[in-house]
């Protein structure tokens, strides 16, 4: 996935003087290198028409892809595993600061720990419950304490149930899915995007599904009904605040090998996880989204298994 961001600042480390054609150049593929290529590049050598043999410094730091988001915050909800972990270990690999929630103690602070090891140290998982407002409301307040702000929210959290049929659920499993992948996404931009609002400028992506556009069978009817829901959510809080600087995105996954896949009426072979995508697929996704200058909104995006078929 890659994306170009703010144009970085014209090369001025070459040995010999180039054109501004090939520095223009250059300098988009020095941000092609960083956005695909997640471990660090410090210098490329490259031979330029008409030129002598020159070492280009890259001109984006060695750990950030965001040109003029430094030290922006970025909360993950759902962070803690699956497709919540891989953005946010591909935030923190961004350089920015980020916070992941999860239900589970335990298993948050031991993923923020693995992301800290990675190289960033501004990692915290903190207790999260997207279902409820008063964990919503606690979670962000500590955000804040930690950092003063909140510029990007990620609403990762999601659950699936194996009775996928209205014949075979019972009315508390619809209950269920709907308050964390529906309700759940709605309390978390409720609680951040006053601030944004206020501040002109923040992005919010909701992590929906294929089954958020098309309602298929695979995911069932209240985990379709309830992506639905998140897509009708963004879609219309993108068009209330978008004059206002903020921008919403709805990214729909095809199948991903995360923990979710546990949940299927019939078991996913190993054959089958080798095929579809990755986590850190959806996390680059959203990094190369953020790191976008202010001005651009994508409002959707499908991203799936080359193998997987949409229609």
């Amino acid at each position: 996935m890659l994306s170009i961001g703010a144009l970085p600042r014209p090369i001025t480390s070459c040995r010999h003087p180039v054109n501004a054609e090939p520095n223009l150049l250059l300098a988009y593929f020095m941000k092609f290198l960083k956005v695909a290529c997640p471990s660090r590049i410090s210098s490329l050598r490259l031979r330029l028409p008409n030129q002598r043999s020159a070492l280009i410094q890259s001109p984006l730091p060695t750990t950030e892809i965001m040109d003029s988001q430094d030290n922006q915050v970025a909360i993950v909800t759902g962070g803690a595993t699956g497709i919540g972990f891989g953005i946010a270990e591909a935030l923190a690999k961004a350089g920015l600061r980020v916070a992941i929630g999860s239900r589970r103690n335990d298993v948050v602070e031991q993923a923020a720990s693995e992301l800290r090891t990675s190289g960033n140290p501004n990692v915290i998982g903190l207790p999260l419950d997207v279902t409820d407002r008063t964990s919503v409301q606690d979670f962000v307040d500590q955000v804040r304490k930690q950092w003063d702000r909140i510029d990007i929210l990620v609403n990762a959290a999601g659950v699936n149930i194996k009775n996928r049929t209205i014949g075979q659920m019972l009315p508390e499993q619809w209950d269920d899915v709907m308050a964390i992948n529906a309700t759940g996404a709605y309390n978390m931009i409720y609680a951040t995007l006053p601030e944004m609002r206020a501040r002109h400028s923040g992005t919010i992506i909701n992590i929906s599904s294929v089954t958020g556009k098309r309602a298929l069978a695979l995911g069932g009817v209240a985990y379709a009904a309830s992506k639905f829901a998140m897509t009708a959510l963004g879609t219309c809080v993108a068009n209330e605040v978008g004059a206002e600087g903020v921008r919403v995105t709805n990214i729909y996954p095809g199948e991903v090998d995360t923990p979710i896949l546990e949940q299927r009426p019939v078991p996913v072979s190993e054959e089958q996880r080798q095929l579809i995508l990755r986590p850190s697929d959806v996390g680059q996704v959203v990094a190369s989204i953020i790191a976008l200058p202010p001005r651009v909104h994508i409002p959707e995006l499908v991203i799936k298994p080359v193998h997987q078929g949409y229609v």
